[in-house]
């Protein structure tokens, strides 16, 4: 090949290369629209709608969590040309030096980023939306939007804020908040302005509650005051509502629970054993929902609850730890029959000496023991549990019978993290023989160190959230499925853990005498629960009453009923109120009336209840 031929070839080399460009490049700019759609996406030329939440219902079809419109007015810098403040402020009620100092004010709330080569950068992008003023009423907004196309660059968005239609269920609801930086770095579908859950039901459920935002596409002119749908809105996209969540909650069994617990400290927690559904969760005291909603309420109401000395923010069911008191002696004498150092024909005296008690006749077997309540008679069981004789020195046999002991507890989701479906749960305490090491020393203590926890005290800690979970697992006869709020997420059911049953080491034939003695406890002469009685339905309940270092006793009771088709469980906690079977067991009773029938059949005990004062 001569020159003059390699040129050619070369020239037409290059010519086809360009032609490939060009016919490359024509259809992207003029062709193919996907490729215009993304230039527009760059520019960030988009209107971003978001949908009302989720709304939420209980369990018997009544609407819980709704939503009420609002409206922001957003802008985007990058859009906004010659600005006039003067006649804008007499549109909005602001001054210039105002106008002004929001804009500023949104700046900076937007905070700085640090880049890769470590020179730090502004969050604040001029063609992103943020909102100018927030949560306007449709009356305020139609007095602004005729006249927003005077000033490019503003918008109207429609918004929407929560409404609670009854006063309860404010621990287990949750809020919203508006998103902070973080949250906006660490999720993209969310911008400035949108709000998050920050707590109960609103956080765990955040995305199955938030829906689909819909995208609006627009250009804009050459003086960018005028916007137009781009493609006629071909690429647009809905927004999308989550469908609704249906709670496991008996909302007026709620309000009903928080109005017994009015003027006390505490916690009500009722389960349907079967299902794990949280029925009420009431924690005392309490407030009105409709306190948080919108922006202004909460920086309004927010430092009111955190300073109250009562701690109506503190979830009492989920992190407030409390000795258990004698209710859990269930326990140990389920563990004693299991372990075989017992059976339900164990007696024993009540012998003070070891550990104090009330005058009661000798319990001659488990149901006796459990009936009377009796100490003395725990306080053997437990010492067998622990000394089984597996090892020949004292010290290394309490190791092993605590480790044996506190594997079975730990089956009955005690001294671990329920993994439910409200954030912040706590663990509670059950010692294990490593707890121990770290007070007294690797083999310098044993069970008689230890003997408080065989009763309920010590170093036991339970959340109420644990104790209710206990009486199902009694009303069970030894399963319980994680508690937890929500039903069904749609028609879809609840999430796939909260259709798994958890076995506890104990087996189901060792169950009845237990259970055989919590009824005596209510429904016979000597027991300590009769204030639990109800005309027509077989109550099982236990009483206790955990020992307070700082004053009072508490009062405790957990409960299921009926006996033999069980509906509800129920722990009640009462603060700084003395024996269970005088305030925890009466108030118990009146929540399985008022689940069961709708009503209550002794006002006398219902005014009592709710008169007191032991706050």
């Amino acid at each position: 090949m001569n020159l003059d031929n390699r040129k050619y070839v070369i020239i037409g080399f290059f010519t086809l290369i360009g032609l490939i460009y060009f016919v490359r490049l024509f259809q992207m700019q003029v062709v193919d629209e996907q490729w215009k759609l993304r230039a527009q996406e760059i520019s960030e030329k988009r209107r971003f709608i978001t949908p009302p939440r989720a709304v939420m219902f209980d369990r018997n079809g009544k609407k819980v969590v709704s939503n009420k419109a609002y409206y922001n007015l957003m802008f985007i810098e990058k859009e906004i040309t010659h600005l006039d403040t003067v006649a804008f402020g007499e549109l909005i009620g602001m001054s210039p030096l105002e106008i002004r100092q929001r804009f500023q004010d949104i700046r900076d709330r937007e905070g700085m980023y640090r880049r890769k080569d470590g020179k730090k950068v502004p969050n604040y992008q001029k063609g992103r939306e943020y909102a100018f003023l927030q949560e306007l009423t449709a009356e305020e907004i139609s007095l602004i939007a005729p006249h927003l196309d005077r000033f490019p660059g503003f918008f109207e968005k429609v918004t929407s804020m929560r409404n609670y239609p009854y006063s309860g269920g404010a621990n287990i609801l949750g809020y919203l908040a508006e998103t902070n930086r973080d949250e906006i770095t660490e999720d993209r579908f969310y911008r400035s302005g949108d709000n998050i859950g920050k707590a109960g039901i609103e956080k765990y459920y955040e995305k199955e509650l938030r829906g689909q935002k819909g995208v609006h596409y627009i250009v804009t002119s050459a003086l960018n005051n005028a916007l137009n749908k781009y493609a006629d809105g071909k690429y647009d996209t809905t927004a999308l509502q989550a469908p609704p969540l249906t709670l496991g909650l008996d909302i007026e069994l709620q309000v009903y629970g928080e109005e017994l617990m009015q003027n006390k400290l505490g916690c009500i927690v009722a389960i349907e054993p079967q299902s794990g559904e949280i029925l009420s969760m009431v924690s005392a005291p309490s407030y009105d929902p409709n306190l948080f909603v919108g922006k202004s309420n909460i920086s309004k109401n927010y430092p009111k609850l955190i300073s109250d000395p009562q701690k109506p923010l503190f979830p009492r069911p989920l992190q407030a730890e409390y000795p258990p008191g004698s209710i859990f002696k269930l326990t140990q004498a389920l563990i004693g029959m299991q372990e075989g150092v017992i059976d339900q024909n164990a007696s024993f005296p009540c012998t003070q000496s070891m550990v104090g008690c009330h005058s009661h006749p000798t319990a001659t077997s488990v149901a006796r023991g459990v009936q009377m309540s009796c100490n003395p008679y725990f306080y053997y069981i437990t010492r067998k549990i622990i000394h089984q004789g597996k090892k020949k020195n004292a010290f290394a046999d309490a190791e092993v019978g605590l480790g044996i002991w506190a594997d079975y507890l730990h089956s009955f989701g005690l001294g671990i993290k329920l993994d439910s479906d409200i954030s912040g749960l706590r663990a509670g305490l059950i010692p294990t023989p490593q707890f121990y090491d770290k007070w007294y020393g690797h083999h310098r203590w044993a069970f008689s160190t230890i003997r408080s926890i065989s009763i309920g005290q010590g170093e036991v800690k339970l959340t109420p959230l644990q104790m209710a979970n206990l009486a199902a697992i009694m009303a069970n006869r030894g399963w319980y499925i994680t508690p937890h709020v929500v039903k069904s997420i749609g028609e879809n059911g609840p999430l796939e853990q909260f259709r798994v049953k958890h076995k506890t080491m104990v087996d189901s034939k060792h169950f009845p005498s237990v259970i055989e003695g919590m009824r005596m406890a209510v429904e016979e002469g000597g027991g300590t629960a009769r204030g639990a009685r109800i005309p027509g339905v077989v109550v099982c309940g236990k009483t206790g009453t955990a020992q307070n270092p700082h004053g009072k006793d508490h009062s405790v009771f957990i409960c299921f009923a009926p006996k033999d088709d069980p509906k509800i469980a129920i722990a009640v906690f009462v603060e700084n109120s003395g024996f269970g079977g005088t305030w925890a067991a009466p108030i118990a009773s009146l929540m399985i009336e008022k689940y069961l029938f709708g009503k209550t059949h002794d006002p006398a005990k219902e005014q009592r209840i709710m008169e007191a004062k032991l706050d």
